[in-house]
């Protein structure tokens, strides 16, 4: 999501449409299973991807695509629904160091420079973590020093901090302490959490939502979407400020957007069984939650929506024929505008070779830059779009040859250079106004 951590560029310079032939190409290459996006970062892009049997971090030349080095460890992972095996989670980059988490759990530490080995955690084998459902998919974040991951795991360590520098961990909190007896808001009844002791493992706690470092009120957070719901941790010692119960009553489900903060807003939505989205306030003292609307104008699956002057732009929907793109306001959950996106005949296909693609976004994912939402589509339609809450303006498509469904990694901006990833390619284009 960028330096910013909020899909949100400082370049400038961006064209303001796209020609009927695309924008320049500047190169293209094959890559491994996955639907984790690539990190650029000093001219070096980096994508983690899966071939065969071993998952591989890949340093490149960002300009060019010529690979600096590469690191593979052996990937038993299967995904128990059928989707592709690869990594999900978004490299991070120092100056110094690359940290990927791959499917299975490996926590991983390179040399940025020659790509070697500095520490490794196998987080399976380290902790009690459930297999969760779609392989391990939230990316870590640092915090002063400190690597923060939702490892998932019981019976109270459903969050981990490492230590960027050793991998040594440093604290771990989420779980039973922090769930037993918090309100199970909006379910049916009165009830409680009541964690399962009898078997804990039952217990998964990993989401798929990437953690959210914010001072609100003048306090930092560590903000952690896990499958139970939200949790806020003082990052210096994992100690929970506070818990709110949300997420779809069946069991088979999963939170993926990471939360969006807006001065003391919080937004968090699920695309599963009705459940749609929650704004909460943090109340003075940061150690508890207020509702401030709930509601189903929001149902996003995994695409974090983009928030601008106080206007959510997101693509929302649980499956391809359910997609809108929609602008609503954050602080009241108004809908300003709506636009079905849904895929034609009620289903999908992995498009073949020549094989015209649907002129629809689906459930798109999309960064803002100079002005301009910069969106991917489900199956590789890439648009632009003016952030206007009175009307949807679009300003420009074009069909990406290259794309194939699923394209479920965001778009990512370096150098007016933009790079979208599918299951088997990685794409290069010249955005330079």
């Amino acid at each position: 999501m960028g330096p910013t951590r909020d899909q949100v560029s400082a370049e400038t310079g961006i064209i303001d449409t796209l020609p009927l032939t695309g924008p320049p190409l500047v190169w293209e290459k094959g890559v491994g299973k996955g639907y984790s996006a690539p990190s650029v970062r000093d001219g070096k892009l980096v994508v983690h991807h899966r071939v065969g049997r071993e998952e591989i971090v890949e340093a490149c030349e960002a300009k060019t695509g010529l690979t600096y080095w590469q690191y593979a460890y052996p990937s038993d992972y299967r995904d128990p629904f059928g989707y592709n095996n690869g990594p999900r989670c978004t490299p991070l980059l120092t100056a110094d160091h690359c940290y990927t988490y791959g499917a299975e759990g490996v926590l991983l530490c390179l040399d940025m420079v020659t790509g070697k080995k500095v520490w490794q955690r196998d987080t399976a084998k380290d902790f009690d973590v459930p297999e969760a459902f779609f392989g391990a998919g939230s990316s870590p974040i640092l915090e002063d020093g400190l690597l923060i991951v939702q490892v998932g795991a019981q019976l109270n360590s459903g969050v981990v901090a490492f230590d960027a520098a050793t991998g040594k961990t440093v604290w771990e909190n989420v779980g039973e302490k922090s769930w037993n007896g918090v309100p199970m808001t909006a379910w049916p009844g009165n009830r409680s959490v009541e964690w399962n002791r009898t078997d804990p493992r039952f217990e998964k706690q990993a989401s798929y939502c990437t953690p959210v470092a914010a001072t609100i009120r003048g306090q930092r957070h560590i903000l952690v979407c896990t499958r139970q719901g939200l949790v806020s941790l003082d990052p210096k010692t994992g100690a929970v400020n506070f818990s709110f119960w949300f997420r779809a009553r069946q069991d088979s489900t999963v939170t993926a957007m990471t939360p969006v903060v807006q001065d003391d807003l919080i937004l968090l939505s699920n695309a599963y069984y009705k459940t749609g989205s929650v704004c909460l306030r943090v109340k003075p003292g940061g150690k508890a939650v207020e509702e401030v609307w709930r509601g189903l104008q929001l149902e996003v699956h995994w695409t974090r929506p983009v928030l601008h002057d106080g206007m959510l732009y997101a693509f929302t929907g649980r499956n391809e024929p359910d997609a809108h793109f929609r602008c609503v306001e954050m602080a009241t959950g108004d809908v300003r505008w709506d636009r079905d996106e849904g895929w034609p005949n009620g289903g999908h296909a992995k498009l073949e070779a020549g094989e015209k693609a649907p002129d629809v976004f689906g459930r798109g994912s999309a960064i803002l830059a100079d002005g301009k939402l910069i969106a991917l589509g489900e199956a590789g339609l890439l648009g632009l779009f003016k952030p206007n809450a009175e009307k949807l303006e679009e300003l420009a498509r074009w069909q990406v040859p290259q794309m194939r469904y699923p394209c479920w990694a965001a778009p990512v901006l370096a150098n007016r250079l933009l790079y979208l990833r599918d299951e088997d390619h990685l794409v290069c284009y010249d955005l330079a106004r």
